[in-house]
């Protein structure tokens, strides 16, 4: 098959990322069959807990494993592993990287370059100056810090249109993971690129993230914009001492909490919620904002019965 036969007739230009119907099976985990679409000029959060299927569904996006199903279309593009044209317009950080470890950081870099055209050595140079990552140092002498950070720059050294990132802050420190999301800003500021973010912690992509698909079980559970979700969600407490009456469930509430008179009820929508409040005059209510972390607990909790937002 050729470069052009392999492209999908029907895939938008808007897409960097189309997966349809993606199954895989590993014993008694079954990933899907899942359907996720990604816009260029977005950043979208994977988010689930370990063993969701987050690095299952990235590494077959890569081709790194085969899908029992589905279809999978990288820049409009089948993922063939036959036909790695595709992998031109992707870079992409696992956990898990494939450097020769006695070579240095300069010559393992100079390797990847024979293989993108579009691959820039003033870029990786400046990339490896920015995370302080020293091109004489052998691989197997850096911290794990240090690997990943040879792995972002031999990933954004070729300005790839989509990025793949699994757990890209792992084993960083602070300021390193606040330089990384500054590089990782610079890159989308042009509109024109993408980034699918696998992540169990909310902290390191909230300034980030444009959506959010929360993953559990092999199953997405939902997909929001990021702001959609920090402004819905709120934690009230209130009194409701109606002795003659148990308090029911409160609309948009997701969880409740009581104490004889004394209630908490988490919910996703905060104006059903007060509305439902007052209507059973309901006293002394207050209402929180909840952080992405937790809101994200909330989420994977409440699994399949969250249903799609």
């Amino acid at each position: 098959m050729s470069q052009d036969m392999s492209t999908h007739e029907g895939a938008s230009d808007d897409l960097a990322l189309s997966i349809r119907g993606l199954v895989k099976q590993f014993g008694d985990f079954r990933l899907g069959p899942l359907d996720l679409d990604l816009e260029r000029g977005t950043v979208l959060a994977y988010i689930g807990p370990n063993g969701a299927g987050k690095t299952t569904t990235l590494h077959c996006v890569m081709g790194l494993m085969r899908s029992d199903a589905g279809e999978i279309l990288v820049g409009g593009r089948r993922n063939e592993t036959e036909h790695p044209a595709w992998k031109q317009d992707v870079g992409f950080v696992g956990e898990v990287q494939g450097h020769y470890q006695r070579w240095t950081v300069g010559k393992n870099l100079d390797f990847l370059s024979r293989f993108y055209r579009s691959w820039s050595s003033e870029r990786a140079s400046e990339l490896a100056g920015r995370f302080d990552l020293h091109l004489d140092k052998k691989v197997m002498d850096l911290s794990r810090g240090n690997k990943t950070k040879l792995a972002l720059v031999a990933a954004l050294a070729h300005d790839p249109d989509l990025l793949i990132l699994d757990e890209p802050t792992n084993g960083l420190d602070p300021v390193v993971r606040s330089e990384v999301l500054d590089v990782l800003w610079e890159y989308m500021e042009h509109g024109d690129k993408a980034i699918l973010y696998s992540t169990h912690v909310l902290s390191d992509i909230s300034r980030l993230a444009d959506e959010l698909v929360f993953l559990r079980d092999g199953h997405l559970v939902r997909r929001t914009t990021k702001d959609a979700l920090t402004e819905g969600w709120r934690r009230f407490s209130f009194r409701w001492s109606d002795e003659s009456h148990e308090l029911p469930a409160i609309r948009g509430g997701h969880r409740q909490r009581s104490s004889a008179a004394d209630h908490e009820v988490i919910s996703s929508d905060h104006e059903e919620t007060q509305a439902h409040l007052g209507e059973l005059r309901a006293e002394g209510v207050q209402s929180t904002r909840l952080t992405l972390d937790e809101i994200t607990i909330e989420i994977l909790k409440e699994g399949h019965r969250a249903g799609p937002a």
